[in-house]
């Protein structure tokens, strides 16, 4: 059934005038609806957790053109490679494909599509062996007859036949050559005979006089003599040489990245009328909305990036690595626009570009550059840490950089430049803010100019002066851009990111995102007064601005003021600072955009009930999201509401000091508050931009979907929390840990547990405990901390030491450091080890390269030390990385989660 329903999908979505028909859609999930549902007793992991994700690609790249009528994004369905360029017309409420793979063919060379195609089929075949190996795994456990060696059996016979083919090719030409010198030799030796006949006639000699041997060959061999043992080690020799070269096979033909049709890449719009340039493999294409095929712009072997049309949409402005070209489309001119520094011998920091930003009108261009080595092999490298690979027959190391805390830093000198794009010959400009770099922190935000291009404006922090500054200068002037706003101390360590002040169309307003009472949010900044205020009021977060109406009287932000879990559309008037909701209530709404004149929203959002789609929104008039909102994407496999049982509930609990936690749980469909039923609870608990486990729309691999399936399959009680330490709950949650690490999350956690006694049915001494990442280490420390809180702990990946961790995120979030010495090591879970009293397993891919496997294994060492060998269990991916995902899938982690649980929490009474 599942084939034939996403082939109807594929009808639907994509007529012959490839377009969106909205009664086919409709349909379309009607038939979704009428799935049915697998039983509870016979959900599988294999089938949870199958080799092929439910859930396809979001659309991105989502792009009004200037009138508001066309919207332009990046997407394809459900099981599509690539992402091609989709066009919705507003007026005819009409989707259109622009590109796809057998449109694009046409521009590219038949050999990368003979790859393309090849290498498709490749990975068709790898995902469907994938889910039969592990389908027929589970039917062997049951006890069934299967021959789990087939795969390998014909990719063996497959290999032998292909060098079969390469032999018998070899010895054919071997056999060309071979006779070819044998012809020569013959004609050679007919000669030399000839010679000799001649010589012996001219002698006298006859043929009695000559004497012939006849040898017999000394070595004779016998097929029947060789003994059957002797064959069965020839078998077996063979085999093992067969799936060495298998093996070499399998490394040589791994997918990588440009082995599978990309489709676009990016895409603009032009400023005065309806036609766009989209990116495809590096080239350039131009796409007008009157109905006529688009043209190639560019076709090179270099890789160009579309920036945007010029100011008068005569050409186009690209850039190559960082250099930005402006081309016009009627002439054969090409320009330079940010031609590199030239530098005298006598100066001391000579400066290269590092990236350039230009201005709406493309009259000025701000170019940021670092100062460095002419050669960049001299420039001084960082600490490099090894990592194991264990794939080949002994073992290899390959490095990768970690800066950790107590390392010297060397930041290279950096300089802001302010220079008009018309100026070709005019004396290159002096810089107008410079950064002498070294051993210190320092960030700068992206240069944002004013509509008109007059203004600029751009934020720093320099994190060992805990200085945050705002700066605004005059794009015509050589004065040195002004201090509008300057913060000394803890200004909120998840603000630097998004700080990004930014101006109202008119240019008379400055927005910035600051945390001054708590909560991320965005602030007016008087310039004039060096002051800020703010616009909106409430205990929520507003981090993200997506734009402005023309009149520059109102703002759209992304926030979550009704529902933590969720984040909604607001439009915010900006002197009153009321808000208006526009999504749907419970959506959590990830990229969007407004069009220029501010009525219509372009999103993506969705929610447990229904799967991240692309919407669009109308705002004007009332209940506009209710009665003006469309769906434009249908990109997620219908048999996912086969296996999709049960859905969470959400619940709020207060802990000891107060804060509402939020969090959600999972339920057996006979649930009963009176039970004493085993239970399980996942965590995260660190601060990490606006991360955290409690959304609407996240079918987080553990915390939801191996939840989900231990309340179906098994009874059990599953929640997950987010506890003190998280973000996007304002600055009392993403500070917590500040020199305390840890400690906040188990002081919730206990609490929890105290609530899921009296409230959810469960067994408070069958309780485990498990989280990823931040998770891992939240696990491990409330395990040993309070030994007595959690029946059974499960930690993945989970860093251990924090000194040993990148310094962007340990120094800002852990504790203050000191770069003489590790002085995180304070924070170190080896010492708590000798706590632990109750089952913990230890899981961690081996070639992690962001928490390195070196964690776990000096933490396991140290809990072997202190007497914990019969409570602690490794499982490791020796190919995996941070995610795993080398030789151990979801499916085979989630598979050994199952064991531990069922082993140490026991089942359902």
């Amino acid at each position: 059934m599942k084939k034939s329903v996403i082939a109807l999908s594929i009808a639907i979505l994509f007529c012959a005038e490839n377009s969106l028909d909205r009664t086919a859609l409709a349909n379309e999930t009607q038939a979704k609806a009428t799935i049915a549902k697998v039983k509870s007793s016979e959900l599988t992991l294999e089938q949870l957790f199958r080799s092929k994700s439910y859930l396809g690609k979001a659309a991105r790249q989502l792009k009004f053109s200037q009138d508001g009528r066309f919207l332009a994004y990046l997407w394809n369905p459900f099981n599509e490679e690539g992402s091609d360029l989709y066009i919705y017309d507003k007026e005819t409420g009409q989707v259109k494909r622009i590109t796809s793979p057998s449109v694009m063919k046409n521009f590219d060379a038949p050999e990368d599509w003979d790859r393309f195609e090849k290498k498709l089929a490749q990975k068709e075949k790898e995902v469907a062996e994938r889910q039969a190996k592990a389908e027929a795994q589970a039917a062997y456990l049951r006890g069934e007859k299967v021959n789990l060696n087939q795969w390998e059996e014909a990719a063996i016979e497959s290999l032998k036949k292909e060098l079969a083919e390469k032999k018998a090719k070899d010895a054919a030409a071997k056999a060309e050559k071979e006779a070819e010198l044998s012809k020569e030799k013959n004609a050679a030796e007919s000669a030399k005979q000839t010679q000799l006949a001649a010589t012996q006639k001219q002698n006298g000699l006859t043929d009695a006089d000559k004497t012939t041997e006849s040898k017999k060959d000394a070595s004779t061999s016998s097929t029947t003599g060789a003994s059957s043992n002797k064959e069965k080690k020839d078998a077996e020799k063979e085999l093992w040489e067969l799936r060495d070269e298998l093996k070499k096979k399998l490394a040589k033909e791994k997918i990588k990245p440009n082995d599978l049709y990309p489709g676009v890449e990016n895409m603009v719009w032009a400023k005065n009328s309806n036609e766009l340039i989209f990116q495809y493999r590096g080239d350039l294409f131009r796409l007008k909305m009157d109905g006529t095929n688009f043209e190639r712009l560019t076709k090179t072997d270099k890789t160009e990036r579309i920036i945007s049309y010029s100011a008068n949409d005569s050409g186009y402005l690209y850039m190559d690595e960082r250099r930005i070209y402006q081309a016009e489309f009627n002439k054969g001119q090409l320009r330079q626009l940010n031609p590199e520094f030239i530098h005298g011998d006598e100066v001391e920091k000579k400066y290269a570009i590092a990236n350039t930003v230009l201005s709406e009108d493309k009259q000025w261009m701000a170019i940021s550059a670092t100062a460095g080595p002419s050669d960049p092999s001299k420039a001084p490298s960082g600490r490099q840490v090894e990592i194991m690979n264990y794939s080949d027959r002994f073992a290899t190391a390959k490095k990768i950089g970690r800066e950790v805390s107590d390392d010297k830093r060397t930041v290279p000198a950096s300089a802001l430049y302010i220079r008009r794009v018309s100026d070709e010959t005019m004396r290159q400009p002096q810089p107008v803010f410079t950064n002498d770099g070294g051993d210190v922190w320092f960030e700068m935000s992206r240069v944002n100019f004013s509509k008109d291009g007059q203004r600029y404006t751009f934020a720093t922090w320099e994190r060992e002066k805990e200085l945050l500054r705002i700066y605004v200068g005059t794009s015509s002037s050589d004065v040195k851009p002004r201090i509008v706003l300057e913060r000394r101390g803890n200004v909120g360590h998840e603000v630097v990111d998004v700080v990004t002040p930014q101006f109202t169309p008119d240019g008379k307003q400055l927005i910035a995102i600051l945390d001054e009472q708590g909560f991320r949010q965005p602030y007016r900044i008087d310039i004039d007064k060096s002051e800020a205020s703010a616009i909106l009021k409430g205990d929520f977060e507003a981090h993200q601005i997506v734009g402005f109406t023309q009149d520059s009287q109102s703002m759209f932000v992304l926030a979550n003021r009704d529902d933590f879990a969720s984040m909604n559309i607001f439009k915010v008037d900006l002197s009153s600072g009321s808000m208006t909701s526009f999504g749907k209530p419970g959506d959590f709404h990830r990229t969007s955009v407004i069009s220029e004149d501010g009525k219509n929203i372009a999103s993506v959002a969705g929610q447990w009930s229904s799967p991240p789609e692309l919407k669009v929104i109308n705002t004007i008039g009332d209940n506009a999201h209710k009665s003006n909102s469309k769906t434009l994407t249908d990109s997620h496999d219908p048999a996912w509401n086969a296996v999709h049982l049960l859905q969470p509930e959400r619940f709020t609990y207060t802990n000891r000091h107060g804060d509402k936690i939020q969090a959600y749980v999972f339920k057996p469909s006979n649930w009963s508050s009176s039970d004493n039923r085993p239970a399980i609870v996942y965590t995260y608990g660190g601060p990490l931009g606006d991360r955290h486990i409690i959304e609407t729309d996240s079918f987080q691999a553990t915390a939801y979907q191996f939840s989900m399936y231990m309340a179906a399959k098994h009874g059990y009680v599953t929640v997950a929390v987010d506890p003190r330490g998280h973000s996007n709950y304002g600055r009392k949650f993403s500070d917590a840990n500040w020199e305390q690490v840890g400690k906040p999350q188990t002081e919730d956690l206990e609490d929890l547990v105290t609530y899921m006694d009296a409230k959810l049915g469960v067994d408070r001494k069958r309780v485990g405990l498990t989280g990823w990442s931040f998770g891992g280490f939240q696990t491990q420390y409330t395990m040993y901390t309070k030994p007595d809180l959690f029946a059974a702990g499960i930690a993945g990946a989970g860093p251990t030491e924090w000194e040993n961790y990148n310094s962007w995120y340990s120094g800002r979030t852990i504790g203050k450091v000191d770069r003489s010495k590790p002085v995180l090591r304070r924070y170190s879970l080896l010492p708590l080890t000798v706590g632990l009293k109750k089952p913990l397993m230890l899981v961690h891919g081996m070639q992690d390269p962001n928490v390195l496997y070196q964690d776990t294994v000096n933490v396991y060492r140290a809990l072997l030390e202190n007497g914990k060998e019969s409570l602690v269990d490794l499982f490791l991916d020796p190919d995996g990385e941070h995610g795993m995902g080398g030789a151990v899938k979801a499916k085979a982690w989630h598979k050994k989660y199952e064991s531990f649980f069922l082993q140490h929490l026991g089942r359902v009474r």
